[in-house]
């Protein structure tokens, strides 16, 4: 299998349209699947292999044969979510209640966020996208709603969890609001960073 760069860069060459911000969201999580835990190394969790290979059909549709079914492999052989483990499931029904439409790309996606929001870094840098603006459009895009409820521009991992907390009446926050919280940089401080350097080309690392 290629490395995270590679592989990122074969999809965005193989995408029927390669500015699509979505495209580009699905191949940075596809690609970014060794760097996250092993419960979630399948190139985008919680889809079945045969609409994973749909994905793949409809999205890069020049993908080499060979990348295909290397890809594929890696969806069957990779450990299925489990609900007992963490929040996945959670998180996806979380997306899943907020789309604007019943389609496709929206499932795709509510699986590729909830895939990416498994691992340690900036949501936007554990989906392989550039910045975290473009994670902003591709929400606002798909989750209308949900994108809009995090006014106060809350970190997009914070505000889906706190969310999630909500839904569950759990109240895990010591302070009565978010104003007066001592911890309030931790939740809405800025997400600055690089792109991950093994998903990245030199030239965007550099002027990123």
């Amino acid at each position: 299998m290629a490395t995270p760069a590679t592989l990122n860069l074969q999809l965005l060459a193989a995408a029927g349209d390669p500015s699509d911000v979505t495209t580009i969201a699905l191949a940075g999580v596809i690609a970014s699947a060794g760097l996250r835990p092993s419960e979630y190394r399948a190139p985008i969790a919680g889809l079945g292999v045969e609409e994973f290979a749909w994905l793949l059909e409809s999205e890069f549709p020049f993908l080499e044969w060979d990348s295909h079914l290397a890809l594929r492999a890696a969806q069957k052989k990779a450990p299925r979510p489990m609900s007992s483990l963490d929040e996945f499931s959670d998180l996806l029904a979380l997306l899943w209640d907020h789309r604007a439409e019943d389609d496709t790309r929206s499932l795709w996606l509510a699986c590729a966020v909830s895939t990416a929001c498994m691992s340690a870094n900036h949501l936007w840098q554990d989906m392989g996208l550039p910045s975290r603006h473009m994670l902003g459009d591709v929400l606002a895009s798909h989750f209308p709603a949900l994108h809009a409820r995090n006014d106060g521009d809350m970190k997009w991992k914070k505000f889906f969890y706190k969310q999630l907390c909500d839904r569950a009446e759990v109240h895990a926050c010591r302070a009565p609001s978010c104003t007066v919280c001592n911890d309030q940089s931790l939740c809405f401080g800025a997400e600055d960073g690089l792109p991950l350097a093994a998903m990245a080309p030199p030239a965007m690392a550099l002027h990123a």
